[in-house]
Parts: structure tokens; C-alpha cells; sequence
């Protein structure tokens, strides 16, 4: 586990810089000082360890990436709609399960510096709010404890555990169980040299987390995993913090449990707003492979973005069976070998002109991969509400969604909408806030909603169809209180 404190990198070697302006350590490309760097970090044995194994593909030329001529699309799954039958015997192993959320992204993208999951969703509650909300109504529901797990980074730990302290009853719930467990965090990479980046002004800049593959290393170094199994624990559900169409299903679980499954993907049909998100493929002897953007070679990018062509995308909604887990970490010496990730990022990734770095990073759903007879399962739309945009967040806003006593949020429309907002004037969250300050649109019948440059929306607006909108000018464009815009088209 990493310790929360911020530690410096004092190089024992002359620095020298490179052309980029980047600092660089001058030593042979030797994992021994990554090594030494971890181990300053407060890295565990087996974080180092993992981290060596993916640096060693890296040295040997190895760029994770998957070709079209070693996949091919999958056909044919089975659908949760077939699963009612299994109900009971989610029922049967909920004192059995436990949730997981990951919860270690900024949402830098939207101009934040703290856990996204504490971005205001509806009525001034956020994403844990909501979160906890869910849990503590199923375990009063069912009179089950049903356990609680946060993998936060380094960067969101504290916020997160702070927000959680206004809500006792969750950690007392599910005592001696932490409520939280800390993600791993490895050294960002010279693109050309494969040596730690050093980065003065920012020196957290060195350091990245490793993908949310990193979940079976932290649970197996933090004890965690030995702790859950020993508690009788057999059965996580794992999804995304900001994803809260991702409840428990008793259907799953009940499947899961009486099929003697060891993993489960949750995926949904691609819509082209999924076209840059990971796909489901299967090798020609029919294994199950999982194809992240990162992994597709740039001149096979119009055909990983084909949703005609490989038509399921992966939620992030995963179920996995603790006991297998524990036995292929314990085979694998620990580690679980998942399919290499390079990344190619820049050191400040928001500021495209720093110098560009290789983030090693794992997907935990390419475990899929590894675990024999794991599962696919095809889910409805409404159990996948991310938001990565103020795009999402705007319909999450709206009266597209509706949320429930029970903390579970309930798509209003059978139908997606594409919401394509002016980046420059409402991608940062202030930004967004300032032209929607009287809450969002109606957007429940709407289809295609389009908006370029600066326009300020009024209260009780409402959108219909396919509206786009333009503001050429310089000054703000408002769309009074009441208006009601039905199939509206302006051309840019």
C-alpha cells in the first residue's frame, strides 16, 4: 500500500535535462532505482514487483497493442433479461457479497482538483451521497451487512474519507471491514528513455496510478483479500463511483453463484457516443479479449470505432469471485498478468505543450483474459450512466433520469440522446454551472441536443427533437424562462 505522504525523489546520480526541457535520471535503463523510488514511496513488495514485470515488456519493445487480425467481433451472449430465474439465488449469497467503487478520478476534464465523486448530482448530493444511500437501503432491505469498499487514489483519499465521516452507520455496518483501500501509484516514464520522469514544479506530476487493473494487486498487498475471504466473502461487485445506474442485481449474483462463475463483464450495445470506449472481441479459438483505445494501432482507428462492427462496449461492471482470485494471484506468485497498457500521455496531461510520458497501466476487465470460463452478460442502457463530460452530468441533471428513495437512478427515456456542448464555454464545470444556473433543460424528449458558443439557458426550458444551437457572437446568447425549443436546426 502507498503511504499517503508526499515524498521527493533525491537523485543519487548527476540530472541531466533532455531536449524536451524534462529532467531525466542518467543511469543505464535499470529497474533498480525505479525500484529504490518505489520502495521511498512507501510502495509494497508486490506493487514493485508487478510494476518490474510490465517495465520488462516495455524494455523488450512490447506496446500491448491488439490487431484486427488476431480478433474478431463477438456474435452472440447471454442477456440479463434470461436471468430472472437466478433472483433467489442472489438472495441466497447477498451475506456472501460486497460492493467495490472505484474512486480514485479527479475529473480533471471538467476542470476539477478533488474526487469527482463529490461533484454535486441532484438536490446538492453527489456521487457518494448517493452511493451510500444505495447501500444502506439494501442492507435494510435485506438485513444483510453488505460491505462498502472505496479504492481511492492518493489524490482523492482525503476528501473522500472525510465526506464519508458525516455518515457513521456505513463503516459501523460492516466493522472490522475498512470502508476504503488505497489504489497503488507507479513513477510516469521518459517516452523515450523509459526513465522516471522528475517534474519540479509539480513534483505529484511524477506519478500516475496504474489503471484500474491495479484492484487485484491492492487487494491481495493491503490484506484485504485474505481479510474479505476469511469473513466468508466470496462475491464482489465492482463498478465506477460515477457510474450510479450500476446497482446490485440479485440476478447476477444468483447466476453468478449457482453457475460457479469466476468473473462476470457487464457490456451494452455501442451507441456512437461509445465509439472511442473499450470493445468486447474474441480471439479466432473464441477466448474473450478486451480492447481498450489505447490498445487499438492508430491506423485501425476507424475500424475500432465501427459500434456496427464490434457492437458491445465494456460498462466497468464486474463481478468477481474472491476464491478464484485468490488462487490464480497465489499460482501467479501474486501477479495476475493482465494484458500491458501504454499509455502515452503528457506530464501535466492538461497542458498539451509539457513533455509526453508512457503511463504503464492494466485493465481490470481484460482479467476476462485470464480467468478460465469468465462470462460476458448484455445489460440494459440504464445500467450504465457514467459521467466522464458536463455533457453526461447535464443529462444526469436532467428530467432524463429520476432518483429514487432507495438512492437508484431511473432513466426517464427508453432512447439515448447525443448532447454535444461547446467545450470552450461549458466544458469546465464553473463554466457549465454559470449557463445552466437555473438548473438543466428539460431534456426527456429529446433526441440530439447541440450547442455552440456562448448561450445562457433560463429556468423551465424546454428541448424537443433534434435542437442545435449557435451563437457566432461575442456576447452571451440567452434563452429565456420557458422556451421551448421543438426540433430546432441552426446551422454553424
Amino acid at each position: 500500500m502507498i503511504s499517503g505522504a508526499q515524498l521527493y525523489f533525491v537523485a543519487t546520480k548527476p540530472l541531466k535535462p533532455s531536449g524536451d526541457g524534462i529532467v531525466l535520471i542518467s543511469s543505464k535503463r535499470s529497474f533498480e532505482h525505479i525500484r529504490q523510488r518505489m520502495n521511498d514511496d512507501g510502495s509494497s513488495d508486490l506493487a514493485v514487483r508487478t510494476f518490474e514485470h510490465y517495465f520488462r515488456q516495455l524494455h523488450e519493445g512490447r506496446t500491448g497493442l491488439i490487431r484486427e487480425t488476431d480478433i474478431q467481433p463477438v456474435e452472440s451472449l447471454p442477456d440479463l433479461s434470461e436471468l430472472a430465474a437466478h433472483e433467489l439465488a442472489g438472495k441466497e449469497s447477498l451475506s456472501q457479497c460486497l460492493m467495490v467503487k472505484l474512486n480514485g478520478g479527479l475529473g480533471t476534464s471538467m476542470g476539477l482538483n478533488r474526487a469527482k465523486s463529490l461533484l454535486p448530482v441532484r438536490d446538492q448530493q453527489n456521487f457518494l451521497d448517493l452511493i451510500t444511500q444505495q447501500v444502506l437501503y439494501l442492507r435494510r432491505q435485506h438485513q444483510q451487512t453488505l460491505p462498502l469498499l472505496l479504492m481511492n487514489s492518493y489524490a482523492t483519499h482525503s476528501d473522500s474519507m472525510a465526506l464519508l465521516k458525516k455518515t457513521p452507520s456505513l463503516a459501523a455496518g460492516q466493522a472490522p471491514l475498512p470502508v476504503a483501500f488505497l489504489q497503488n501509484r507507479v513513477p510516469r516514464l521518459d517516452l523515450e528513455t523509459l526513465e522516471p520522469v522528475i517534474w519540479p514544479e509539480s513534483p505529484e506530476r511524477e506519478w500516475c496510478p496504474p489503471g484500474h487493473g491495479d484492484i487485484y494487486t491492492a487487494l491481495v498487498a493491503s490484506g484485504l483479500l485474505d481479510q474479505l475471504l476469511s469473513a466468508g466473502y466470496r462475491f464482489a461487485f465492482v463498478s465506477n463511483a460515477d457510474n450510479l445506474g450500476a446497482t446490485l442485481d440479485l440476478r447476477i449474483l444468483g447466476w453468478m453463484a449457482k453457475e460457479e462463475l469466476p468473473f462476470v463483464m457487464e457490456v451494452t450495445d455501442r451507441t456512437p457516443a461509445d465509439r472511442k470506449g473499450g470493445h468486447l472481441a474474441q480471439d479466432h479459438s473464441g477466448a474473450l479479449r478486451l480492447r481498450e483505445a489505447a490498445q487499438c494501432p492508430p491506423e485501425e482507428r476507424d475500424l475500432f470505432q465501427d459500434i456496427e462492427r464490434y457492437r458491445y462496449f465494456n460498462t466497468n461492471n464486474l463481478w468477481i469471485n474472491l476464491e478464484t482470485l485468490a488462487d490464480e494471484m497465489n499460482r501467479h506468485d501474486g501477479i495476475l498478468g493482465l494484458p500491458i497498457i501504454r499509455n502515452v500521455k503528457h506530464v501535466v496531461p492538461e497542458d498539451p505543450t509539457t513533455p509526453r510520458c508512457v503511463q504503464v497501466e492494466t485493465a481490470m476487465g481484460s482479467a476476462l483474459e485470464v480467468f478460465s470460463g469468465a462470462k460476458i452478460l448484455r445489460v440494459p442502457r440504464s445500467r450504465f450512466a457514467p459521467v466522464k463530460t458536463t455533457n453526461d452530468l447535464l443529462a444526469l441533471r436532467s428530467d432524463r433520469f429520476r432518483i429514487e428513495e432507495s438512492g437508484q437512478v431511473c432513466a426517464m427515456a427508453d432512447q439515448t440522446i447525443n448532447i454535444d456542448l461547446d467545450a470552450e464555454h461549458f466544458g469546465n464545470l464553473a463554466d457549465f454551472d454559470s449557463r445552466f444556473q437555473n438548473g438543466a433543460p428539460s431534456l426527456r424528449n429529446a433526441e440530439h441536443f447541440q450547442v455552440h458558443g456562448d448561450i445562457r439557458f433560463g429556468s423551465d426550458v424546454r428541448i424537443l427533437g433534434r435542437v442545435v444551437l449557435h451563437n457566432a457572437g461575442s456576447e452571451p446568447r440567452i434563452i429565456e424562462d420557458g422556451t421551448v425549443l421543438d426540433n430546432v436546426s441552426e446551422g454553424f
